[in-house]
């Protein structure tokens, strides 16, 4: 070969890979961008990597399909710290800079209502991640909720809870509230309040702490000088540890107590606190149970437990199916409306039946749950502090709703 044909061979050669890298190049600019904030370090991380986790098991899993409308999705997302002042930036950012297609929440109420100003301001569809009656005061017809409240929004956390107390027998009489002062403390301390009345249960004690509290034994023994029956607890997950490590450490044996603490969703809390775990009962959006158990959801569970070691997350946790379903309820709106358009995608998600990992999920008004399901489980016959304790649900027993015991 003549040096001539071969400078030709190597320039068709390279125009050729060029034009290949156009294409996949094109292509992956091509993607559906999808935009978030997370809660990747600070006090919310925890569940802020469960979730960030299950959402690219989504993506890959879309991917491996297609994609949507012919088009990759890609993630696009920022750590939010934990911090609801960093989530009006991010999402600015996500939708001037990175220009997003799509936007969805990142993990809590807070970092929710930090986000939803942006949302209606620019007229974008927001599904919210585990927020509690985000949109009771913006009625916001773009906003969906994922999270199992049904149409009581602030009342859902602690229902199992008053149900199961209301069985009691002699029945209770008095309860305390502790609540931390923030949004998902206040809301969800409001529906135990209406929850309480309906119950008949005469509330006793009823105040909130500042999030940034480390010492919960004033609390706890001003709640101890009442002698209520009941005590509900509505907390973050340093709140919840504290409080529990409090109530133990004094002595205070109410009759019955939990409600709505966050953070019991995590093997490293229930680790930490073993024992002293016993005998609360607390809320759950999902757990591998009865019909919830679908093949479906476990298939997930075994993708999620394969990647979460390397994702820093934790490995047997049951949360992450609903941030997978987040995105389910997001892709499926887009594959049958075959629109990016954030009216077109609002109107057909309130009409529309979606099946996901964790099951069928209608909205009804405000863009919540049109049915209630969440879970109240109670925490039994745990021995120590070994993981092992939790590798299955014999320590965490379901006790609402009674189809579900």
């Amino acid at each position: 070969m003549s040096l001539t044909s071969r400078s030709l061979g190597l320039t068709h050669a390279l125009a050729a890979a060029l034009l290949i890298f156009a294409a996949v190049s094109a292509h992956a600019d091509d993607a559906i961008r999808i935009g978030f904030g997370m809660s990747l370090t600070g006090k919310l991380a925890a569940n802020g990597k469960m979730a960030l986790l299950g959402m690219q098991i989504w993506e890959d899993d879309t991917n491996a399909h297609g994609g949507l409308l012919g088009r990759p999705v890609k993630l696009i997302y920022y750590d939010d710290q934990s911090d609801p002042a960093h989530v009006p930036g991010i999402y600015t950012k996500l939708l001037d800079i990175d220009k997003v297609d799509l936007i969805v929440s990142g993990y809590a109420s807070t970092q929710i209502a930090a986000a939803m100003p942006i949302a209606i301001e620019r007229r974008k569809l927001l599904i919210g991640l585990s927020g509690t009656a985000i949109n009771d005061e913006f009625h916001y017809p773009m906003y969906f909720a994922m999270v199992p409240n049904g149409p009581s929004t602030k009342p859902a956390f602690t229902h199992g809870f008053f149900k199961v107390a209301e069985a009691q027998n002699p029945k209770p009489q008095t309860i305390a509230l502790a609540y931390a002062d923030a949004e998902f403390g206040h809301n969800t301390c409001e529906g135990a309040r209406a929850n309480a009345k309906d119950s008949g249960f005469r509330i006793v004690y009823d105040k909130n702490y500042p999030p940034a509290t480390v010492d919960f034994a004033p609390i706890v023994r001003a709640i101890q000088a009442v002698n209520s029956d009941l005590l509900v607890v509505c907390s973050y997950p340093l709140d919840t540890v504290g409080i529990i490590k409090a109530v133990h450490e004094i002595g205070y044996k109410p009759k019955m107590w939990g409600g709505a603490m966050v953070g019991l969703q995590s093997t490293a809390l229930k680790v930490q606190l073993g024992p002293l775990l016993n005998g609360i009962v607390n809320f759950e959006t999902w757990l591998p149970v009865g019909p919830l158990k679908s093949p479906a959801a476990i298939e997930f569970l075994g993708k999620y437990q394969e990647r979460a070691k390397a994702a820093g997350a934790d490995a047997m946790a049951y949360f992450p199916v609903m941030a997978y379903a987040d995105l389910q309820v997001l892709g499926e709106a887009v594959a049958a409306t075959k629109t990016l358009k954030d009216d077109a995608l609002a109107a057909y998600m309130h009409k529309a039946t979606f099946n996901t990992v964790v099951g069928g999920i209608r909205f009804g008004e405000n863009g919540e749950w049109a049915e209630e399901r969440m879970l109240a489980a109670q925490f039994q016959n745990i021995k120590g502090n070994s993981v092992d304790e939790f590798r299955d649900l014999k320590t965490e027993i379901v006790v609402y709703p009674p189809d579900l015991k």
